[in-house]
Protein backbone atom coordinates (compact mmCIF):
# COMPACT_ATOMS: atom_id res chain seq x y z
CA UNK A 1 0.00 0.00 0.00
CA UNK A 2 0.99 3.45 -0.87
CA UNK A 3 0.83 5.67 2.16
CA UNK A 4 -0.26 9.08 1.32
CA UNK A 5 0.89 12.44 2.96
CA UNK A 6 -1.02 15.20 2.99
CA UNK A 7 0.87 18.59 4.86
CA UNK A 8 -1.16 21.14 6.28
CA UNK A 9 -0.63 24.10 7.47
CA UNK A 10 -2.37 24.69 10.90
CA UNK A 11 -2.69 28.20 10.98
CA UNK A 12 -4.37 29.02 7.83
CA UNK A 13 -8.31 30.07 7.38
CA UNK A 14 -11.17 27.98 6.34
CA UNK A 15 -8.82 24.66 6.62
CA UNK A 16 -12.33 22.80 7.10
CA UNK A 17 -12.18 23.38 3.03
CA UNK A 18 -8.46 22.69 2.19
CA UNK A 19 -7.58 20.09 -0.37
CA UNK A 20 -5.16 18.16 1.74
CA UNK A 21 -8.20 18.25 4.50
CA UNK A 22 -10.88 17.19 2.48
CA UNK A 23 -8.80 14.62 0.22
CA UNK A 24 -8.37 12.94 3.63
CA UNK A 25 -11.90 13.15 4.63
CA UNK A 26 -13.08 10.94 1.64
CA UNK A 27 -10.61 8.54 2.41
CA UNK A 28 -11.97 8.63 5.92
CA UNK A 29 -15.70 8.30 4.37
CA UNK A 30 -14.19 5.76 1.94
CA UNK A 31 -13.67 3.17 5.10
CA UNK A 32 -9.88 3.78 5.08
CA UNK A 33 -7.24 4.77 7.83
CA UNK A 34 -6.20 8.08 8.06
CA UNK A 35 -3.72 9.41 10.63
CA UNK A 36 -3.81 12.71 11.84
CA UNK A 37 -2.44 15.22 14.21
CA UNK A 38 -4.18 16.13 17.91
CA UNK A 39 -3.10 18.13 20.43
CA UNK A 40 -1.45 15.01 22.47
CA UNK A 41 -0.17 12.77 19.73
CA UNK A 42 -1.16 11.28 16.19
CA UNK A 43 -4.63 9.50 16.11
CA UNK A 44 -4.89 6.56 13.85
CA UNK A 45 -8.39 7.32 12.36
CA UNK A 46 -11.22 5.01 10.73
CA UNK A 47 -14.83 5.47 10.59
CA UNK A 48 -16.34 4.96 14.45
CA UNK A 49 -19.07 3.11 12.57
CA UNK A 50 -17.73 0.57 9.95
CA UNK A 51 -16.42 -3.01 11.46
CA UNK A 52 -14.30 -3.00 7.73
CA UNK A 53 -12.38 0.51 8.86
CA UNK A 54 -11.97 -0.57 13.02
CA UNK A 55 -10.51 -3.82 11.63
CA UNK A 56 -7.98 -1.59 9.40
CA UNK A 57 -7.04 0.16 12.41
CA UNK A 58 -6.56 -3.03 14.47
CA UNK A 59 -4.09 -4.32 11.91
CA UNK A 60 -2.34 -1.50 11.00
CA UNK A 61 -1.23 -1.19 14.72
CA UNK A 62 -1.22 -4.61 15.73
CA UNK A 63 -3.39 -4.14 18.32
CA UNK A 64 -4.95 -6.52 20.70
CA UNK A 65 -8.60 -6.45 19.32
CA UNK A 66 -10.10 -6.60 23.05
CA UNK A 67 -8.51 -3.05 23.40
CA UNK A 68 -11.50 -0.48 22.82
CA UNK A 69 -11.18 2.99 20.54
CA UNK A 70 -11.52 6.07 22.16
CA UNK A 71 -13.78 8.05 19.20
CA UNK A 72 -13.21 11.63 18.43
CA UNK A 73 -15.88 14.05 17.52
CA UNK A 74 -15.80 18.00 16.68
CA UNK A 75 -19.47 18.33 18.04
CA UNK A 76 -20.92 17.94 21.34
CA UNK A 77 -24.41 17.46 19.60
CA UNK A 78 -22.75 14.16 17.98
CA UNK A 79 -22.99 12.42 21.26
CA UNK A 80 -26.67 12.14 20.88
CA UNK A 81 -26.43 9.58 18.09
CA UNK A 82 -24.59 6.82 19.57
CA UNK A 83 -24.18 7.77 23.85
CA UNK A 84 -27.33 6.50 26.30
CA UNK A 85 -26.90 9.09 28.81
CA UNK A 86 -24.77 11.95 29.79
CA UNK A 87 -24.35 13.01 33.38
CA UNK A 88 -24.53 16.19 34.51
CA UNK A 89 -20.66 15.63 36.02
CA UNK A 90 -19.93 14.54 32.23
CA UNK A 91 -21.85 17.85 30.65
CA UNK A 92 -19.87 20.22 33.69
CA UNK A 93 -16.03 18.69 32.74
CA UNK A 94 -17.33 19.13 28.79
CA UNK A 95 -17.89 22.84 29.25
CA UNK A 96 -14.77 23.19 30.96
CA UNK A 97 -12.31 20.91 28.68
CA UNK A 98 -13.42 20.29 25.47
CA UNK A 99 -11.66 20.10 23.23
CA UNK A 100 -8.82 18.93 25.15
CA UNK A 101 -6.83 16.07 26.24
CA UNK A 102 -10.02 14.75 28.40
CA UNK A 103 -11.71 10.82 27.32
CA UNK A 104 -14.77 10.60 28.44
CA UNK A 105 -16.71 7.28 29.17
CA UNK A 106 -20.27 7.06 28.88
CA UNK A 107 -22.48 4.37 28.32
CA UNK A 108 -23.02 3.58 24.50
CA UNK A 109 -26.36 3.58 22.52
CA UNK A 110 -26.24 -0.13 20.84
CA UNK A 111 -26.44 -0.45 16.95
CA UNK A 112 -24.31 2.64 16.14
CA UNK A 113 -20.93 2.25 16.50
CA UNK A 114 -18.98 -1.09 15.20
CA UNK A 115 -18.67 -3.29 18.01
CA UNK A 116 -15.43 -3.45 17.03
CA UNK A 117 -14.50 -0.05 18.36
CA UNK A 118 -15.85 -0.46 21.59
CA UNK A 119 -14.54 -4.35 22.06
CA UNK A 120 -18.04 -5.52 22.74
CA UNK A 121 -17.69 -3.24 26.23
CA UNK A 122 -21.73 -1.40 26.72
CA UNK A 123 -19.85 1.91 27.70
CA UNK A 124 -18.16 4.06 24.74
CA UNK A 125 -14.96 6.63 25.45
CA UNK A 126 -15.25 9.65 23.57
CA UNK A 127 -13.27 13.01 23.28
CA UNK A 128 -13.31 16.35 21.22
CA UNK A 129 -9.49 16.90 20.14
CA UNK A 130 -7.88 21.06 20.79
CA UNK A 131 -5.97 21.10 17.36
CA UNK A 132 -7.11 23.02 14.28
CA UNK A 133 -6.32 20.31 11.90
CA UNK A 134 -8.16 17.62 13.59
CA UNK A 135 -11.00 19.30 14.38
CA UNK A 136 -11.34 20.26 10.92
CA UNK A 137 -11.18 16.94 9.47
CA UNK A 138 -13.80 15.41 11.78
CA UNK A 139 -16.35 18.44 10.18
CA UNK A 140 -15.43 17.71 6.96
CA UNK A 141 -15.83 13.69 7.27
CA UNK A 142 -19.00 14.60 9.06
CA UNK A 143 -18.40 10.60 10.94
CA UNK A 144 -17.40 9.70 14.52
CA UNK A 145 -13.85 8.76 14.18
CA UNK A 146 -12.31 5.89 16.21
CA UNK A 147 -8.59 7.13 16.57
CA UNK A 148 -6.02 5.62 18.72
CA UNK A 149 -2.21 6.22 18.57
CA UNK A 150 -0.46 6.34 15.20
CA UNK A 151 2.09 3.75 16.10
CA UNK A 152 3.02 0.07 15.96
CA UNK A 153 1.15 -1.06 19.20
CA UNK A 154 3.65 -1.45 22.40
CA UNK A 155 6.04 1.10 20.72
CA UNK A 156 6.37 4.92 21.65
CA UNK A 157 3.67 6.95 20.41
CA UNK A 158 3.91 9.17 17.78
CA UNK A 159 4.32 12.95 18.40
CA UNK A 160 5.08 14.03 14.68
CA UNK A 161 4.33 12.75 11.29
CA UNK A 162 7.29 10.93 10.72
CA UNK A 163 7.05 8.98 13.78
CA UNK A 164 3.91 7.93 12.21
CA UNK A 165 5.70 6.62 8.76
CA UNK A 166 8.53 5.33 10.67
CA UNK A 167 5.88 2.73 12.20
CA UNK A 168 2.89 2.72 9.46
CA UNK A 169 4.24 3.54 6.28
CA UNK A 170 2.69 0.83 3.76
CA UNK A 171 0.40 -0.21 6.32
CA UNK A 172 -1.97 2.55 6.31
CA UNK A 173 -3.99 4.86 3.40
CA UNK A 174 -2.17 8.04 4.32
CA UNK A 175 -1.03 10.48 6.92
CA UNK A 176 -2.13 13.99 7.23
CA UNK A 177 0.76 16.10 8.62
CA UNK A 178 -0.32 19.17 11.12
CA UNK A 179 2.92 19.63 12.53
CA UNK A 180 4.30 18.54 15.78
CA UNK A 181 1.42 17.65 18.66
CA UNK A 182 1.87 19.96 21.92
CA UNK A 183 0.39 18.06 24.99
CA UNK A 184 2.89 14.82 24.07
CA UNK A 185 0.94 12.65 26.61
CA UNK A 186 -2.25 11.05 25.66
CA UNK A 187 -5.70 11.74 27.09
CA UNK A 188 -7.02 11.78 30.22
CA UNK A 189 -9.37 9.01 30.31
CA UNK A 190 -12.26 9.51 32.80
CA UNK A 191 -15.77 7.18 33.26
CA UNK A 192 -18.17 9.31 34.15
CA UNK A 193 -20.51 6.06 34.16
CA UNK A 194 -20.86 6.20 38.16
CA UNK A 195 -21.57 8.86 40.63
CA UNK A 196 -17.77 9.20 41.39
CA UNK A 197 -15.51 10.02 38.33
CA UNK A 198 -12.74 7.77 38.55
CA UNK A 199 -9.76 7.94 36.03
CA UNK A 200 -8.54 4.91 34.17
CA UNK A 201 -5.71 6.60 32.92
CA UNK A 202 -3.65 9.49 33.72
CA UNK A 203 -2.92 12.43 31.01
CA UNK A 204 -2.97 15.82 29.88
CA UNK A 205 -5.45 16.89 32.31
CA UNK A 206 -4.50 15.69 36.25
CA UNK A 207 -6.77 14.76 38.88
CA UNK A 208 -6.38 17.93 40.55
CA UNK A 209 -8.09 20.05 37.27
CA UNK A 210 -10.81 17.82 37.82
CA UNK A 211 -11.46 17.88 41.38
CA UNK A 212 -11.21 21.20 40.89
CA UNK A 213 -14.30 21.29 39.11
CA UNK A 214 -16.60 18.43 40.02
CA UNK A 215 -15.61 17.50 43.32
CA UNK A 216 -13.87 13.99 44.16
CA UNK A 217 -12.62 11.64 41.43
CA UNK A 218 -10.96 8.17 41.98
CA UNK A 219 -8.10 6.78 40.53
CA UNK A 220 -8.76 3.05 39.43
CA UNK A 221 -7.31 1.04 41.56
CA UNK A 222 -4.74 -0.67 38.83
CA UNK A 223 -3.21 3.20 38.94
CA UNK A 224 -1.85 2.64 42.21
CA UNK A 225 -1.76 -1.54 42.93
CA UNK A 226 -0.07 -3.38 40.59
CA UNK A 227 -1.81 -6.65 41.45
CA UNK A 228 -5.77 -4.88 41.13
CA UNK A 229 -6.94 -5.94 37.59
CA UNK A 230 -7.30 -2.24 35.11
CA UNK A 231 -10.95 -1.25 35.01
CA UNK A 232 -9.33 0.03 30.78
CA UNK A 233 -8.92 -3.11 29.30
CA UNK A 234 -5.83 -1.60 27.43
CA UNK A 235 -4.10 -1.28 30.41
CA UNK A 236 -3.27 -4.25 30.91
CA UNK A 237 -0.99 -4.15 27.86
CA UNK A 238 3.08 -2.88 27.89
CA UNK A 239 2.94 0.41 25.98
CA UNK A 240 5.57 2.95 24.35
CA UNK A 241 8.27 0.73 24.99
CA UNK A 242 12.07 1.71 23.26
CA UNK A 243 13.59 -0.94 21.81
CA UNK A 244 15.79 -1.44 24.61
CA UNK A 245 15.38 -2.49 27.93
CA UNK A 246 13.80 0.04 30.06
CA UNK A 247 14.70 0.48 34.02
CA UNK A 248 13.10 3.24 36.31
CA UNK A 249 16.13 3.80 38.82
CA UNK A 250 14.58 4.89 42.45
CA UNK A 251 17.87 6.50 43.67
CA UNK A 252 20.60 9.24 43.97
CA UNK A 253 22.48 10.50 40.95
CA UNK A 254 25.47 8.81 42.37
CA UNK A 255 23.37 5.57 42.91
CA UNK A 256 22.37 5.68 39.11
CA UNK A 257 26.15 6.40 37.76
CA UNK A 258 26.83 2.60 39.47
CA UNK A 259 24.08 1.06 37.53
CA UNK A 260 25.72 2.44 34.31
CA UNK A 261 29.43 1.54 35.33
CA UNK A 262 28.11 -1.93 36.00
CA UNK A 263 26.47 -2.27 32.90
CA UNK A 264 29.25 -0.49 30.73
CA UNK A 265 31.41 -3.65 32.53
CA UNK A 266 29.51 -6.17 30.74
CA UNK A 267 30.33 -4.34 27.68
CA UNK A 268 26.49 -3.11 26.92
CA UNK A 269 25.76 0.61 26.07
CA UNK A 270 23.74 2.26 28.33
CA UNK A 271 21.65 5.29 27.71
CA UNK A 272 20.07 7.75 30.54
CA UNK A 273 17.04 9.43 30.33
CA UNK A 274 16.95 12.56 32.41
CA UNK A 275 16.06 16.50 32.74
CA UNK A 276 17.67 19.20 31.96
CA UNK A 277 18.99 20.07 35.07
CA UNK A 278 20.65 17.01 36.00
CA UNK A 279 21.69 15.25 32.23
CA UNK A 280 25.49 16.34 32.26
CA UNK A 281 25.77 14.56 35.76
CA UNK A 282 25.82 11.42 34.08
CA UNK A 283 29.03 9.53 32.57
CA UNK A 284 27.28 7.21 30.43
CA UNK A 285 27.40 6.66 26.53
CA UNK A 286 24.25 8.75 25.25
CA UNK A 287 22.33 10.72 28.02
CA UNK A 288 19.09 12.44 26.53
CA UNK A 289 17.45 15.42 28.39
CA UNK A 290 13.90 14.87 28.57
CA UNK A 291 12.31 18.40 29.15
CA UNK A 292 12.47 20.06 33.10
CA UNK A 293 12.09 18.99 36.05
CA UNK A 294 11.01 22.32 37.04
CA UNK A 295 8.41 22.36 34.25
CA UNK A 296 6.90 18.50 33.88
CA UNK A 297 4.99 19.79 30.94
CA UNK A 298 8.37 19.91 29.41
CA UNK A 299 9.23 16.31 30.23
CA UNK A 300 5.21 15.23 29.13
CA UNK A 301 5.79 17.14 25.82
CA UNK A 302 9.10 15.37 25.14
CA UNK A 303 9.08 11.96 26.68
CA UNK A 304 8.01 9.77 22.95
CA UNK A 305 10.04 11.78 21.47
CA UNK A 306 13.21 10.73 23.77
CA UNK A 307 12.17 7.05 24.02
CA UNK A 308 12.05 6.79 20.31
CA UNK A 309 15.29 9.34 20.39
CA UNK A 310 17.29 6.06 22.23
CA UNK A 311 16.37 3.47 19.27
CA UNK A 312 18.14 5.83 16.58
CA UNK A 313 21.49 5.49 19.33
CA UNK A 314 21.23 1.33 19.73
CA UNK A 315 21.75 1.39 23.13
CA UNK A 316 21.49 -2.03 25.08
CA UNK A 317 19.88 -0.42 27.72
CA UNK A 318 18.14 2.34 29.56
CA UNK A 319 17.76 3.75 33.32
CA UNK A 320 15.90 6.37 33.51
CA UNK A 321 14.94 9.01 36.33
CA UNK A 322 11.79 9.30 38.53
CA UNK A 323 9.63 12.10 38.44
CA UNK A 324 6.55 13.15 40.98
CA UNK A 325 3.75 11.30 41.16
CA UNK A 326 1.77 14.94 41.38
CA UNK A 327 -0.18 16.92 38.38
CA UNK A 328 0.98 16.01 35.13
CA UNK A 329 3.67 13.85 36.67
CA UNK A 330 1.61 11.25 37.26
CA UNK A 331 0.72 10.63 33.47
CA UNK A 332 4.64 10.75 33.02
CA UNK A 333 4.89 8.10 35.39
CA UNK A 334 2.22 5.84 33.74
CA UNK A 335 3.86 5.56 30.59
CA UNK A 336 7.30 5.37 31.70
CA UNK A 337 6.24 2.33 34.12
CA UNK A 338 4.46 0.72 31.04
CA UNK A 339 7.51 1.46 28.29
CA UNK A 340 9.40 -0.33 31.39
CA UNK A 341 7.00 -2.91 31.96
CA UNK A 342 7.10 -2.30 35.74
CA UNK A 343 10.70 -2.96 35.55
CA UNK A 344 12.31 -0.36 38.91
CA UNK A 345 15.78 -0.44 40.45
CA UNK A 346 15.76 0.97 44.17
CA UNK A 347 18.40 1.94 45.94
Amino acid sequence: MNTKVWKVDKYVDNLENNPQVVDAAHFLQENEVVALPTETVYGLGGNAKSDVAVEKIFAAKGRPSDNPLIIHIADKMQLEAFVAEIPKKAEILMERFWPGPLTIIFKKKDGVLSDKATAGLETVAVRMPDHPVALALLKKCQLPIAAPSANSSGKPSPTNAQHVLDDLNGKIAGVLDGGSTGVGVESTVLDCTEEIPVILRPGGVTKEQLEGVVGEVHLDRALIDEASKPKAPGMKYQHYAPNAPLYLVNGSKSFLQNLIEEKQKEGLRVGVLATEESVESYKCDVAIACGKRAELETVATALYETLRAFNQEKVDVIFSEMFPNTGVGHAIMNRLQKAAGNKMINE
